[in-house]
């Protein structure tokens, strides 16, 4: 949108900016309500850091082949994180909960890797240089393969490791729609297929969060 002027920087500058004050301040009361509020207030302020600097200089991680591990740590590991810090009253349970959302951050880091396919051409012209713009398609197909599989690949250890059977085994469900997607990995030469590699990983990663959040609630 912004390499076509459909929408102009300086909308997309300002937009950024209000959200970026409402989610501080959101921040802010959330660490008062917090009994671990200096924890919570230090999580925010690092979520806001980094996800400013994904586009944004002087770090701009976007440009540099880290926007995608940074958007994922930031979604997948902190919001997550965040979540557990402002409820809970001791940290008992955050091993488990650092076991679960390995497959997840994996797999965001994986869906990043899948809609930067086609936007790969306008990425390049605005010096976005996203790991598909640095790698090239081929390897950056590897690449997503690999975060893939080994999202679900780790179920098992972190299952080993203390995760609840349930939940690793409920993780593993959408794994055979995931090797029916990378089945199909040439799709990412094919640009009247990219919306499905784009839906099929943004699907892997809301699928596999539901099952895991129906065991643990279960």
């Amino acid at each position: 949108m912004l390499a076509n002027g459909e929408l102009p920087r300086g909308v997309a500058l300002v937009a950024a900016l209000v959200f970026g004050v409402i989610g501080c301040g959101l921040g802010g009361v959330l660490a008062s309500m917090s009994p671990h509020g200096a924890l919570v207030a230090a999580m925010v302020g690092s979520m806001a850091v980094l996800s400013w600097q994904y586009s944004a200089p002087p770090l701009r991680f976007c440009a540099t082949g880290w926007g995608e591990l940074d958007t994922a740590v930031v979604v997948c590991v902190l919001v997550p994180f965040l979540g557990f810090i402002v409820q809970a009253q001791d940290f008992v349970g955050a091993r488990q909960l650092a076991l679960a959302i390995v497959p997840l951050a994996l797999l965001q880091f994986a869906m990043l890797v899948a809609i930067e396919f086609p936007d790969a051409v306008g990425d390049a012209a605005e010096n976005k240089r996203t790991l598909v713009v640095r790698l090239g398609t081929g390897s950056a197909a590897k690449v997503w393969m690999t975060a893939t599989l080994a999202a679900f690949g780790w179920l098992p250890i972190a299952w080993r490791l203390g995760l609840p059977g349930s939940i690793a085994v409920a993780g593993l469900i959408p794994f055979p729609f995931a090797v029916l997607r990378l089945a199909r990995v040439r799709d990412v030469y094919n640009p009247t297929a990219f919306e499905r590699v784009t839906l099929g990983a943004v699907a892997l990663l809301i699928a596999t969060s539901v099952c895991e959040l129906v065991a643990a609630l279960w």
